[in-house]
């Protein structure tokens, strides 16, 4: 009932923005895009696509918003910002003469009605799959407010091959198109034949989803190949951090079960020995979802470090606790800290590690763990600049910390 109170405030903030500015994104196409994974890589292909084909666009995700010519910064672990940033950007854009409006929405800003007014023409979902249950509470709340991108659209665009599909295609009232890899769909990868650069089966189900987006906007089908071919990916999304060394280290936003999952299944395909994952998971968020990604490392990695990730308030060893619980339900054991990493090198058992400092965490796997031959997965940060303990944001950069722990002979930690 609380939360219900502060979102009529949020709706009403949401009108006197659009009100105030003029509801700027009925002079654009709309193009909003939702899903538990996949959503801000899609939203950079449309973009990509979009703007390649000599279309004026601009982008609000949870990378940055780019708003005609202009780039801006949009905060710390931000998607959609505020009604009143986001109306402000969509006025800009449409006062600078974009055409079209891609925006990545997330289900808590539907939940509280931060895009009301934003007259979203395209609504697309990925996928649902479980997050954010500390906030929605329960699976079905989280999908009923993925679903509110569908009310008032001209297209429904959706994933007919998610779990999620006979809930979503009965929301809504516009177009239905359909997407799929090789399900029955209006567009799929056997009818498109795309061929992305970006890793991963699931970067070419999100390839499709934005391809199926350019089609309804009715750009023609040698563009958009050319466009995906030619998209290199955005940081921080399975992006290859490169070195002079003999194995591969993948940073991944990977931050949900589902995601972990592709990430792993994505690295394993590169991996000529190890699979080593390095991750943890945020501390006042969703708990259920720890145990989940401790088991799901311990089925398909090699060797996993449990570690910090926005720890928050939480003490961060609980945290790591409630992970290796899932954990521990694999054929995974965990190491002890006491005895030689040599120890665990020289045999085929898969192992954890609990290093609750996430330097450490890298410093530890980079210079002790890995082998020539291996891949190294660092899930859970991506392309955020910032690590929260306490009530603190510290800065963060998870490409600085891979070079310090290759390069730097002086062990630090946070």
């Amino acid at each position: 009932m609380l939360r219900f109170g502060k979102n009529l405030i949020h709706l009403l903030s949401a009108l006197i923005a659009s009100l105030f500015y003029g509801f700027p994104g009925r002079k654009m196409t709309v193009i909003g895009i939702t899903g538990t994974d996949g959503k801000t890589t899609t939203s950079h292909l449309v973009y990509h696509i979009l703007k390649t084909s000599g279309k004026k666009v601009s982008l609000i995700s949870t990378l940055a918003a780019f708003i005609g010519e202009k780039d801006y910064d949009t905060g710390f672990h931000v998607t959609t910002p505020s009604s009143w940033q986001l109306q402000r950007f969509m006025k800009e854009a449409s006062d600078g003469g974009s055409e079209y409006f891609v925006l990545e929405v997330t289900s808590h800003a539907l939940d509280q009605y931060r895009v009301f007014g934003s007259s979203i023409d395209i609504g697309l979902i990925n996928n649902i799959s479980h997050e954010h249950i500390d906030y929605h509470k329960t699976i079905d709340h989280y999908r009923r407010a993925k679903a509110k991108i569908l009310q008032g659209v001209k297209y429904r665009i959706l994933n007919s091959e998610d779990k999620s599909f006979d809930y979503l295609h009965e929301k809504g009232n516009g177009k239905l198109v359909t997407f799929a890899l090789h399900g029955k769909a209006d567009y799929t990868q056997d009818k498109l034949r795309l061929h992305p650069r970006i890793l991963g089966k699931f970067n070419l189900s999100n390839a499709v989803a934005a391809a199926s987006v350019a089609l309804v906007l009715k750009i023609d089908k040698l563009s958009i190949s050319k466009a995906i071919a030619n998209f290199t990916g955005i940081p921080g999304r399975m992006e290859e951090v490169i070195t002079d060394k003999k194995f591969k280290i993948f940073i991944d936003f990977a931050h949900k079960p589902n995601a972990l999952e592709k990430a792993l299944e994505t690295a394993r395909e590169r991996t000529k020995r190890k699979l080593i994952v390095v991750f943890g998971c945020a501390g006042l968020r969703d708990r259920l979802k720890r145990p989940m990604m401790g088991e799901i490392a311990g089925n398909l990695a090699d060797y996993a470090i449990f570690t910090a990730e926005d720890p928050r308030t939480e003490d961060v060893r609980d945290i790591i606790d409630q992970i290796a619980v899932g954990c521990l339900k694999t054929t995974m054991k965990e190491a002890d800290k006491r005895k030689d990493v040599k120890v665990y090198c020289n045999n085929d058992d898969k192992y954890f590690w609990r290093i609750s400092d996430r330097q450490e965490a890298i410093n530890f796997t980079l210079r002790k763990l890995v082998k020539d031959g291996d891949v190294v997965l660092i899930c859970g940060k991506g392309h955020e600049k910032s690590i929260c303990y306490g009530k603190i944001e510290y800065p963060w950069d998870e490409k600085k910390a891979i070079n310090k722990a290759l390069y730097d002979t002086v062990k630090t930690s946070h």
